[in-house]
């Protein structure tokens, strides 16, 4: 039923959209700590690339912060600025495609979310080892993957090591140094 209803959101999203979702586009992140490429899976996850290459396009990362760093789980970004003010898209929420058969395994790339599961909007996590708990199940939304590392797991893995605690209102998995996220960027390796 999730498969269907999926079905009928994204066709008219990839109909009617200003351009269609390429299939396997890459991003670069330049962060504080190094580069991290990705490749989003434009083919499974249709809504949620479209919206992060949106997001990308207009600058919208640049200059947040992984904001949740929590070692052998995730690093989270995408949602607040070094001085922890949070940052939303004026987009809107997306909806949940974690229907799509992409799992969260170490080195993929998904969107966070409230307990609401149709709730995303720019943030974003890098899975750290397989959650298989993030994961759909039967009775349950799961988190939508979208893609994966293809190049940085050893930043990655470095940023999932720094000291993290309590800051202002969020939780105690702040990392007690910004680690910024100084630029997101389409990428080609031409």
């Amino acid at each position: 039923m999730k498969n269907l209803l999926l079905i009928f959101i994204a066709i008219p999203c990839l109909v009617f959209g200003q351009e269609r979702v390429p299939a396997h586009p890459y991003i670069k992140l330049e962060t504080s700590e190094g580069e991290i490429i990705l490749e989003l899976d434009g083919r499974r996850a249709p809504i949620t690339v479209a919206n992060f290459l949106a997001l990308t396009d207009s600058s919208y990362f640049d200059g947040t912060i992984f904001h949740r760093v929590i070692r052998n789980f995730v690093i989270q970004g995408g949602g607040y600025t070094p001085g922890l003010k949070l940052k939303e898209p004026a987009e809107g929420t997306i909806f949940n495609e974690s229907g799509n058969g992409l799992r969260n395994v170490r080195g993929t790339i998904a969107m966070a979310r409230t307990s609401e599961p149709h709730s995303a909007k720019g943030q974003f996590y890098i899975n750290l080892a397989n959650n298989k708990s993030l994961n759909p199940q039967p009775d349950r939304w799961g988190y939508t993957v979208f893609g994966h590392v293809i190049e940085g797991m050893e930043i990655i893995d470095e940023i999932s090591k720094v000291p993290t605690g309590p800051q202002k209102n969020l939780a105690r998995d702040v990392p007690q140094v910004p680690i910024i996220i100084k630029k997101v960027s389409r990428y080609s390796f031409e």
